[in-house]
């Protein structure tokens, strides 16, 4: 039976998200082919043997009364397992740092390259990437949050706009701005995240989701729609509200679906063709053209979330998902 490593938590903004995916992962994993074990990464960035109710992760004290399970040799205690699964998003977690950690020894883990991880969680680079391959994606200006000019954004990209800190995820300090007069109070907000912004067209349309891994190829899931009630699929309409709905398929023509595949495929492809990544396209309404919008290295992996239902729309359920993920990275 393979030992397999849960890594979870870790101190980027998406922390709570991380602790629902692992919560997830640990009710539906199977025990018959895998023996599993935890490690809870705290905000403060402390490794802790787990092995407790994910519940019990809400008490502000569980650290302080759990410090007999800090790990202090963490690349020793990495290396008894066989493999490791990170469902760490954002920053340290998805960003490459820690897959460059878990190469460099050496440790075999589920997801995709430290290469790969940095370049998607960059909006910009990204899209720089995407355009080598002519993949459409809206215009763009990156700026620096302490040192920039409105006429930078103004000069270049009608409004409204839509800012964005160049390497959060789940949505986290973005910012809608409708006129120029409002883009210095968004540019503050978002900000606080990250410090250079990537600012863009804010476009009607649909937002639409791809998920991807590879098993002995580049697969595809469904392609799934986010129709939401509020302006745009923000955090709060993700994580702390029922505003949102998941449209799996996509309203959308069978030309459009298949372009969409088609596109996840390649920018996966060109990323290295390991692991499993959510890419995000928009559809604008009046022209019906398809726009990437960003890859998710490490999607949100709860059971609801959209990642695992677009495969299972597929065929593929949410356990079978996960021996998949694992397999593959033991092979």
């Amino acid at each position: 039976m393979k030992e397999i490593l849960i890594l979870f938590g870790g101190n980027s903004n998406e922390h709570s998200v991380s602790i629902k995916s692992a919560e997830s992962i640990a009710k539906h994993i199977d025990q018959n082919l895998f023996k599993v074990s935890y490690i809870y990464i705290s905000k403060d960035n402390l490794w802790y043997k787990f092995h407790d109710d994910f519940a019990q992760l809400s008490n502000k004290q569980w650290c302080q009364n759990h410090e007999d399970d800090i790990i202090f040799n963490v690349i020793k205690y990495l290396q008894y397992f066989d493999v490791v699964f990170p469902i760490l998003h954002g920053k340290n977690g998805e960003d490459g740092r820690l897959q460059g950690m878990l190469e460099l020894f050496q440790i075999p883990y589920v997801g995709c390259s430290a290469v790969a991880s940095g370049i998607a969680m960059n909006k910009s680079y990204t899209k720089m990437l995407a355009t080598q391959i002519n993949i459409p994606t809206l215009p763009f200006v990156v700026i620096d949050k302490d040192d920039y000019m409105v006429e930078e954004v103004s000069n270049v990209l009608d409004f409204p706009v839509i800012v964005k800190p160049m390497t959060e995820g789940s949505s986290i300090g973005i910012e809608v701005v409708n006129t120029i007069s409002d883009l210095d109070q968004a540019i503050k907000k978002a900000g606080v995240y990250a410090k250079q912004l990537l600012v863009e067209p804010f476009i009607q349309g649909k937002e639409l989701e791809c998920a991807i891994l590879y098993n002995n190829g580049a697969i595809t899931g469904a392609v799934g729609e986010i129709k939401t009630i509020d302006h745009f699929y923000d955090y709060e309409t993700k994580y702390q509200n029922d505003n949102a709905e998941l449209i799996i398929p996509a309203t959308i023509s069978e030309d459009h679906t298949t372009k969409i595949q088609t596109y996840s495929k390649q920018l996966f492809k060109l990323l290295g063709n390991q692991g499993f990544a959510r890419i995000d396209f928009f559809l604008e309404k009046e022209s019906q053209q398809i726009y990437l919008n960003e890859i998710n290295t490490i999607p949100g992996f709860t059971s609801i979330s959209m990642f695992p239902k677009l495969f299972e729309y597929s065929g593929l359920d949410y356990q079978n998902l996960i021996t998949t993920l694992i397999e593959n990275a033991i092979d």
